[in-house]
């Protein structure tokens, strides 16, 4: 069924809409759209985000792998490098601690009416997004490739079956999560 979609762009566009609403009505209930919250993550002083977002990494990896499993989807891991790494946690890092969003909840923000998420984070990127695109044919191979290591991922770095790296990291973030709702966090 989900092969079916790959050539029917109107479908794929469709579903990814919905699910993007969907996504930011969830982030929007989670409370993680508010600013507030989002400096208060960034000040270690409430960890509502860092849970929202271990919850959707167990809950993703369970899901796209056992879909995988199950030949309802293929994997295409892009290439990376420590380089692309580095710049985009530069880059990513400097844009959420100046304006207090993330690229997902400045979309859920300026879907409930934040203006600063309008203005800062839609513009933010846009002009972000040129400055980076007019800069990448500079940067591509002296700072984005160093140490490149292609499209590796952890199961075929270690030669396991991906099972073998899905569980533990499951349980890892499960206990991290228990221990941040224990700790009042």
């Amino acid at each position: 069924m989900l092969k079916s979609l790959h050539s029917k762009k109107r479908a794929q566009l469709f579903i990814g809409l919905i699910i993007g609403i969907l996504f930011g009505f969830l982030l929007q209930k989670g409370g993680v759209t508010k600013y507030d919250v989002i400096i208060s993550q960034l000040l270690l002083k409430d960890f509502t985000v860092v849970k929202i977002m271990l919850t959707a990494v167990i809950v993703g990896m369970i899901g796209i792998h056992f879909m995988k499993n199950l030949g309802l989807v293929q994997l295409h891991p892009k290439p990376g490098s420590v380089g692309m790494s580095v710049i985009g946690g530069l880059i990513f890092g400097a844009g959420f601690a100046v304006l207090g969003y993330c690229p997902g909840t400045i979309a859920g923000a300026v879907g409930q009416g934040s203006i600063d998420a309008l203005i800062g984070g839609v513009v933010g990127i846009i002009l972000g997004s040129g400055i980076f695109a007019s800069m990448y044919p500079k940067l591509q191979e002296p700072v984005l490739m160093k140490n490149s290591f292609g499209e590796l991922t952890l199961p075929q770095l270690f030669k396991v079956n991906e099972w073998i790296v899905v569980i533990p990291f499951v349980i890892v973030i499960t206990i991290i999560l228990w221990l941040l709702e224990n700790a009042g966090l």
